[in-house]
């Protein structure tokens, strides 16, 4: 039998749910058509949902059609919830991504597309609720092909096929011979095209209206390809739940099947269910390409790989806000933490921490929604009402360079000695952790048993106590005691090995950055390169798509994280932003989160760097700067120049070297001069280059608005109806209006008007009411004129040039100035002519109330 996985995924509100309710009613699954806004759809299963309106949890239902049986996986389509969706993404065979027909393509719509594409998913496209929309077929099909890709093809069936199989042999070169021999272009070339991404074919309809539908079903059946499977026996866990108590492993089975019995990491599978909405079955066997959830098995974890099937990549959409939870009264923290670490099994997104210090619990979170959703998920499942906190930027630690760390714990009776190389590695590696010991020196057993502790600790770093992540540990050696050494000690000695090599290193605090892309209309360009700037994001050169402005860039999460509400304020809610987390990058302004968190190393017991020597029968502590003195092994590893951690170069051998570490210190401040590092700055390493730019400061001094006269004048309604009377008096009331505003601002300001309605051989220059007021000469623009003096103004000062000349924009944007479009500069002149005019009315009260005016006494005096 054919069987398929269909993810179906969509920005939140286009119809997901519906669609999905839509196919199983029409395949005849269901007998009732449900309704979200009546809240009986069939996959909307949780009270949450119900109650909201949205999908929150993945759910699948099965759908039989003709010779094949095919899952439907609903998914999230809120943005806080779309770690939910990329992990269903992982077993999905194909995909339904449904496009909003009134909204088009949305912000979140593309990072759903970018998900799609990493985990090379075949998608087929449905735009809904063409009923109701105003927007027609060819301009939502243009904008689907501009926004996503070029390859989207409307498959909307046609009596004459001959145009539909042009369009398609362009895209893939399997579809082109065929067209070419036999002018046709088979179902099975079609399909083959689609599951390589050549294709993604296209279908419009209405999903409440049952419109489309069956042309959709046509369509999976014809050209969606069910993978091979091998007979060997995998799977991949896509998500853990727990239903009364019962815990269950959900994963898709790639290869053989699974049985009841079945034996998984030394654990049996007790029971085997297949659901179906809120109902399931109970089958002893789970063929290939069936998606089942196993009870029984309690190590698994989300995006594990089974048997034949590797882990999963590390997600690409993760949490980057934190927030405390706040417990009511009388609540016992460690049970609650216990029960978030149920939770954080079920998403991994939650990132539960303890902090012992304070007896506070932490979670990473993707949003506010998300931090509803928890709030109610807590209390329905473990009867408390809890709170959180406002959210904080959840940040990370590196280090800058290789370095040893060494641990030893030795109380009375207890003895283990730990050795651990820690290496940064490049963004975005998270923290690996392996073993290059020989067995000689350590046995197996007890270097497992590092290994394991060192995965199960979340190891924080010194500068502000945040997770340590992009790095590589590494057993170089270690020591036990044939009589004296249990599992805990080398529990305590590896975890102080790893702080005192964190003390030890060049440590770098790390932020997220997002990905963006800011789609806005062309005449606030200007003010979003300067928000953009202000934000210390790095971007590319502003691109022109129809009548917008594309920018992207990336940009911290801290700096950005409210951005899109300004977008959609000052562009009256045209614009569009999308943001996808990028990764961690060093810290645009670390010294000031270091100082504001005020992170005390010294004063965490729990996470102590000391270690534990013994000497005449007691054992006695040594601070982690002296604890290489006291070890009892050699790592075999040694760094040239312990003076400070900036001049740490790796070496595995200290053998002979060219020159010894004073001439190589010389050489070095002869080259690029003397070093003068503060013991703060010490801890820090001087890092790659982050993908971004700082905000330059702005240059001190005047600041010079350059205005093209006649842009301003054919933009200003109340101008240009005067302009068509008399151009004489369009320029005269421009020029008034100018003086007004410079007197108000105290700016600069530099009027241009173009010499093609002004003759004259030379360029003249007047000086009215403290404005300049250029005439270009006859063969030069105003456009020529301005560019050529805001590129040398822009080199000593701040200059805004007032113009909507799109085709100016780039060169003025790229001399350095600032672009104000004239829709913006009208708002800023009528503001500054209601300010003058209220400070005008404000002192005429003033005077009024101090001259000529007599006042009465009680007694009429």
């Amino acid at each position: 039998m054919k069987r398929l996985v269909i993810g179906m995924t969509a920005h939140v509100d286009a119809g997901k749910t519906t669609l999905s309710e839509a196919m199983l009613y029409v395949s005849g699954e269901l007998r009732k058509l449900g309704r979200v806004d009546k809240r009986d759809s069939f996959l909307d299963t949780h009270a949450i949902e119900r109650s909201r309106g949205i999908t929150v949890f993945a759910k699948q239902a099965v759908m039989r059609l003709e010779d094949a049986e095919y899952t439907l996986l609903d998914t999230p389509g809120h943005t806080d919830f779309s770690a939910e969706t990329e992990r269903a993404l992982s077993v999905l065979d194909c995909a339904i991504l449904v496009i909003s027909g009134i909204d088009g393509v949305q912000s979140h719509t593309e990072t759903i597309w970018r998900l799609l594409g990493r985990y090379n998913t075949p998608v087929f496209v449905f735009v809904n609720k063409m009923d109701i929309t105003a927007l027609g077929r060819d301009f939502l099909l243009r904008e689907l092909k501009a926004k996503l890709s070029d390859r989207i093809t409307d498959f909307t069936p046609r009596e004459d096929r001959s145009p539909f199989y042009e369009s398609l042999a362009d895209l893939d070169e399997d579809m082109m011979n065929s067209f070419l021999e036999t002018g046709e272009i088979s179902d099975e070339i079609i399909g083959e095209a689609v599951s390589r991404r050549n294709v993604f074919p296209c279908y419009f309809g209405s999903a409440l209206k049952l419109t489309g539908i069956k042309e959709l079903l046509s369509g999976i059946s014809a050209y969606a390809k069910a993978p091979g499977y091998g007979e060997e026996f995998g799977a991949r866990v896509y998500k853990i739940t727990t239903e009364n108590n019962l815990r269950l492993t959900h994963m898709k089975i790639t290869g053989g099947s699974l049985k009841v019995r079945s034996e998984i990491d030394g654990e049996k599978v007790t029971a085997l269910r297949i659901y179906s909405g809120a109902k399931f079955t109970s089958p002893d066997t789970a063929p290939a390409g069936t998606l089942a959830a196993a009870a029984g098995l309690t190590k698994t974890y989300a995006g594990q790989g089974i048997g034949t099937e590797k882990d999963g990549a590390s997600p690409m959409l993760t949490p980057v806000l934190s927030y405390r939870l706040v417990l009511p009264q009388g609540t016992d923290v460690h049970t609650m933490y216990k029960n978030m670490l149920l939770l954080e099994e079920e998403d991994p997104t939650l990132r539960v921490s303890f902090d012992s210090r304070s007896g506070e619990i932490q979670v990473s979170l993707m949003g506010k929604i998300q931090l509803e959703i928890l709030t109610a998920v807590i209390k329905e499942r473990f009867g408390t009402e809890v709170s959180f906190d406002r959210g904080s930027i959840a940040y990370r630690e590196t280090i800058a360079a290789p370095v040893v760390g060494i641990g030893h714990y030795e109380p009375l009776r207890h003895y283990a000695e730990v050795h651990l190389l820690m290496e940064p590695l490049p963004p975005g590696s998270g923290l690996v952790i392996c073993s290059d010991c020989s067995e000689d020196i350590l046995d197996r057993n007890w270097q497992r048993l590092i290994l394991s502790n060192l995965h199960d600790k979340t190891h924080i770093g010194v500068l502000t106590g945040s997770p340590v992540t992009d790095m590589k540990i590494t057993l170089v050696t270690g020591k036990a005691h044939l009589k004296h050494t249990e599992g805990g000690d080398f529990r305590q000695a590896a975890y102080r090995a790893v702080r005192m090599g964190l003390r030890c290193a060049e440590s770098v605090l790390l932020e997220p950055f997002y990905s963006f892309t800011l789609r806005i209309p062309r005449e606030f360009t200007g003010r979003a390169i300067n928000d953009l700037q202000q934000m210390g994001a790095e971007f590319s050169s502003p691109e022109t798509e129809e009548e917008n402005t594309v920018i992207k860039g990336s940009a911290p999460v801290s700096e950005m994280a409210d951005y899109h509400t300004s977008v959609s304020g000052y562009t009256k809610g045209k614009g569009q932003l999308t943001c996808v987390f990028k990764g961690y990058y060093p810290c645009h302004n670390a010294d000031e989160v270091i100082e504001n968190i005020a992170y005390d190393p010294d004063s965490d017991l729990e996470n102590t760097a000391d270690s534990v020597f013994c000497a005449h029968g007691a054992g006695f502590g040594v601070k982690w700067d002296e604890v290489k003195s006291y070890a009892h092994l050699e790592s075999g590893i040694s760094f040239k120049g312990e003076e400070s951690a900036a001049e740490k170069a790796f070496s595995r051998t200290v053998s002979s070297v060219p020159a010894d570490d004073d001439e190589l210190m010389a050489i070095f401040e002869r080259t690029y001069g003397k070093i003068d590092r503060s013991p703060r700055a010490a801890m820090r390493r001087e890092y790659e280059p982050p993908p971004r730019s700082k905000p330059k400061p702005l240059p001190k001094g005047p600041t010079y608005l350059l205005v093209d006269g006649y842009n301003i004048i054919f933009s200003w309604e109340e101008l240009k109806k005067a302009a068509a009377d008399n151009l004489d008096l369009a320029r005269s009331k421009l020029i008034q209006l100018l003086c007004n505003y410079r007197g108000y601002k105290k700016c600069e300001v530099i009027l241009v008007f173009d010499a093609y309605k002004v003759k004259g051989e030379h360029r003249e220059v007047e000086k009215t009411g403290g404005i300049s007021v250029v005439y270009t000469k006859e063969a030069e623009t105003a456009d020529m004129y301005i560019e050529k003096v805001s590129h040398e103004l822009a080199k000593d000062f701040r200059v805004r040039v007032a113009t909507s000349d799109g085709a100016e924009q780039v060169i003025i944007l790229g001399n350095g100035a600032y672009r104000v479009s004239a829709a913006e500069f009208y708002e800023e002149v009528k503001a500054a002519e209601a300010e003058i005019q209220k400070l005008i009315e404000d002192n005429a009260n003033k005077g009024r109330n101090t001259q000529g005016i007599k006042v009465k006494n009680k007694k009429g005096e």
